[in-house]
C-alpha cells in the first residue's frame, strides 16, 4: 500500500479540525441556520481568494522574479561584452566590405529612443553580413577566442543564460568557431572550401554579435545611464568614439 503524501495527510487533519470547530459552535449556539449561512459564505469567497493568489499575486510574484533573472542576465551579457564581445564585433566589422551602408544606422546616440533600436534591429534582419576572409586574420581571431575561453566556458555555464536564446546561440557559434580554428594545424594556405567554411562561421557570430550588442545598448540606456555613456564613447561603429583595444 502506497503511503499517503503529507499533503493529504495535512488536508485531512485540517478538515476534521474545522468540522470539530464547527461542531464546537453548534454545540454552544444551537444555530445551524447561520452556521450554514457563514459557511456558504465563506465557500462562496474561496473562488475569490483563488483568483487574488493564483492570478493577480502570483503575476506579480512572477514578474519580479522575471526583473531579478533578467538584471542577472544582463550582468553576464555586460561581461560578455567587456570582456570580448565588443573587441570582437569591433575587428570584424572592420572585415565587412558593406560596414559603410549601416554604419551611421549603428551610431547611437542619447536621442535614441525604444522606436529608434527596434526600428534599426528591424531593418538589419535584412542585411546580409559578410567579411572578407582574405581580410580576417584568422590567427588573431583565434587567439583572442582562447585567451578568453575560461570566461566564456563560464558565461555559458551559467544557468541564467537559459533565458535568453538568442545570447546562447551567440556563445555557442562563437565556440563552434573557436573550435574550427583550433582544429586545424594551419591557418595559412587553407583551400578555397576551408575558407568558405570559416567565412560562414565568422558570418554568423558577426550577425549575432550585432543584434545582441543593439539590444544590450537599449537596455543600459534604459537602466544604467552612466554605462551607456561608456558604451557610446566605445561605439566600433562611430569614428568618434575612443577606439577599441583589439589586441590578442
Amino acid at each position: 500500500m502506497e503511503r499517503v503524501s503529507w499533503q493529504i495527510r495535512i488536508s485531512l487533519v485540517l478538515i476534521g479540525l474545522s468540522a470539530v470547530f464547527y461542531w464546537i459552535q453548534y454545540e454552544i449556539f444551537r444555530d445551524a441556520h447561520h452556521i450554514f449561512l457563514f459557511l456558504l459564505g465563506d465557500i462562496a469567497f474561496v473562488f475569490i481568494e483563488v483568483m487574488l493568489v493564483t492570478v493577480i499575486i502570483h503575476e506579480l510574484m512572477d514578474q519580479r522574479d522575471k526583473n531579478a533573472r533578467l538584471q542577472k542576465l544582463n550582468i553576464i551579457i555586460g561581461a560578455f561584452f567587456d570582456e570580448v564581445g565588443t573587441k570582437l564585433l569591433a575587428y570584424l566589422s572592420d572585415c565587412d566590405p558593406k560596414l559603410n551602408s549601416i554604419k551611421d544606422e549603428l551610431v547611437v546616440t542619447n536621442a535614441w529612443t525604444e522606436k529608434d533600436f527596434k526600428a534599426t534591429s528591424e531593418r538589419l534582419k535584412k542585411y546580409d553580413y559578410d567579411v572578407q576572409i582574405g581580410k580576417v586574420d584568422l590567427e588573431h581571431v583565434r587567439d583572442l577566442l582562447s585567451n578568453e575561453r575560461d570566461i566564456l566556458l563560464r558565461l555559458l555555464e551559467n544557468p541564467n543564460i537559459l533565458e535568453h536564446a538568442k545570447f546562447t546561440e551567440l556563445l555557442q557559434a562563437i565556440f563552434h568557431l573557436n573550435s574550427e580554428l583550433i582544429a586545424r594545424d594551419t591557418l595559412h594556405m587553407m583551400t578555397e572550401v576551408d575558407l568558405e567554411h570559416l567565412a560562414g562561421d565568422i558570418k554568423r557570430v558577426y550577425g549575432y554579435i550585432v543584434d545582441q550588442w543593439l539590444a544590450y545598448m537599449l537596455y543600459l540606456k534604459n537602466n544604467y545611464p552612466y554605462l551607456f555613456s561608456l558604451a557610446m564613447r566605445q561605439n566600433p561603429f562611430d569614428q568618434n568614439a575612443s577606439p577599441v583595444v583589439v589586441e590578442a
